[in-house]
């Protein structure tokens, strides 16, 4: 197992060595039997700092950039809709001049909030990928992270994509070891497991000795946090959440890279982060699942990415209320009742309190009603931007049918693995039309195709730029790796383009 390797180097990670420079701290070499003497922020900094661009496979290197690409495009579609201009409004109000670029604005600002701006953009249409059973959307904190400090240190291409990598691998690993417990504890779990993840990001970066990203996930702990109470009301809290888990992470290695020491045993303390946020249902972690196979099995390959602007958990419902209209012909007029099945645990996030749910009072919360959006698709038969927008959410038509909708557990539902889902029609005329989605798709063997991705984001990107400019953006964030990353942000950016 490759993190057995790794681990042979990193005895310098036990014992002090804060009067040396991060980037000349000494690696001595234990045996491997000591392995069980570190801490799990031990072993993923041994891993990460030893990691080498080839030591990555060549599929995963391109399956990154695919998802590189995909949050790339959500990107860019965001920078048309209100939240993203309040955000730059906000960030720029209290922001000193800067350098580091903004995807799709042609403006600069210092590299942090360059980051959370990035991050609110990456995020904030709920359209970026999703490991089905993590929980976790890690490629809206993770790239925005990277390519903030990657674009401020001048790094390299192949760099910056090492480091995206490593955030969406941490923070991906932390939420299967959660397992949903800290979603049924009011946290958003991707603000919490991208602090962690951007921290590791941030400080391969910086070229940190293990013990410095030992550190700096310790500091992780302390910036983590991510509440869930936007779902009362369909507030803007959620789209912050990456961002701030990329501000946090970088924070986090500037502190290592100076010395001040973080805790070792962030994740498995009596204090730490799984006891903290998971509250009763602790004994469910899956600690191991956070070096288990770490470097061997690459976690990315399981993220799924988004055939719609929705919450994940609603796209199997979705896919079926589609499938029912289109195989039977189905009028709204016809419809007595619609049934969504799905799993219990899923119900406070897209289906509770119901009469909320039937009446969105913003698109954010739209995004969150498997009411109005089983709804939304008999009456129009697709769901994108459009079924978001002020005349859907007022459209008498869809709310009418919402109130015929109600939730009920799905007896064969493959969540968390999968985001399994379906829909019972029952007609006028006293049919009973059924479908089922067991894996949704974009995950597992229903995975989107790299052409599949690509559709996907020159839809997204034709939102706001020409095809000429989409072009040139694809083409650049497929070569990441062969060029700067200042290469990169001018395409990103729209400078000279």
């Amino acid at each position: 197992m490759r993190l057995a390797k790794l681990l042979q180097s990193a005895l310098s990670i036990i014992k002090p060595a804060l009067s040396m420079p991060a980037q000349t701290a000494p690696a001595a070499t234990p045996d491997a039997s000591t392995s069980d003497l570190l801490s799990i922020s031990q072993q993923i900094a041994a891993f990460a700092a030893n990691l080498t661009p080839d030591a990555v496979p060549a599929a995963v290197r391109e399956n990154a950039k695919l998802h590189v690409l995909d949050v790339v495009g959500t990107a860019l579609a965001a920078t048309r809709f209100d939240f993203a201009q309040h955000a730059l409004a906000g960030i720029s109000n209290i922001a000193e001049d800067g350098n580091n670029s903004v995807i799709g604005m042609n403006v600069t600002l210092p590299m942090r909030d360059a980051v959370l701006m990035n991050g609110i953009l990456a995020h904030g249409l709920d359209y970026d990928d999703t490991h089905p059973g993590a929980i976790v959307h890690p490629s809206s904190s993770a790239f925005p992270c990277a390519l903030g400090l990657a674009e401020k240190r001048d790094a390299a291409g192949a760099d910056l994509l090492l480091a995206y990598i490593l955030g969406v691998e941490i923070a991906t690993r932390l939420g299967v070891a959660a397992a949903g417990t800290m979603h049924t504890n009011g946290f958003h779990t991707t603000g919490i497991a991208g602090h962690f993840g951007c921290a590791v990001a941030a400080g391969k970066l910086m070229n940190l000795s293990p013990q410095r990203l030992q550190y700096a996930q310790g500091f992780a702990g302390s910036t983590a946090s991510a509440i869930s109470e936007h779902r009362a009301d369909g507030a803007w809290n959620k789209r912050l959440h990456p961002a701030w888990a990329g501000v946090g992470g970088i924070t986090a290695a500037a502190l290592a890279s100076g010395g001040f020491i973080g805790t070792k045993k962030i994740y498995e303390g009596a204090d730490g982060i799984f006891r903290s946020h998971t509250g009763t249902r602790f004994k469910e972690v899956d600690m191991g699942a956070m070096t288990r196979n770490l470097g061997s099995e690459w976690l990315l390959n399981e993220v799924a990415i988004k055939p719609f602007p929705i919450c994940h958990l609603l796209h199997a419902c979705a896919d079926s209320a589609l499938a029912i209209r289109r195989k039977h012909n189905v009028k709204p007029e016809d419809i007595v009742k619609i049934r969504a099945l799905l799993h219990p645990e899923t119900f406070h996030y897209i289906a509770e309190p119901a009469d909320m749910r039937r009446r969105p009072v913003s698109d954010y919360m739209a995004k969150f009603s498997v009411q109005f959006v089983l709804a939304a698709c008999f009456v129009r038969g697709k769901f994108g931007f459009a079924e978001l927008e002020t005349d859907a959410l007022n459209d008498a038509q869809i709310l009418g049918l919402a109130q015929k909708v109600h939730h009920e557990a799905d007896p064969d539902s493959a969540f968390p693995k999968y985001f399994s889902g379906g829909v019972v029609v029952t007609t006028k005329d006293g049919r009973e039309l059924v479908h089922m989605e067991k894996i949704n798709r974009g995950a597992g063997e229903r995975a989107l195709s790299a052409e599949d991705i690509s559709e996907k984001f020159f839809d997204n990107a034709s939102l706001v730029i020409s095809k000429p400019q989409a072009e040139r953006i694809r083409s650049a964030v497929l070569a990441m790796d062969k060029h700067s990353t200042r290469d990169l942000t001018r395409v990103l950016s729209l400078k000279n383009n």
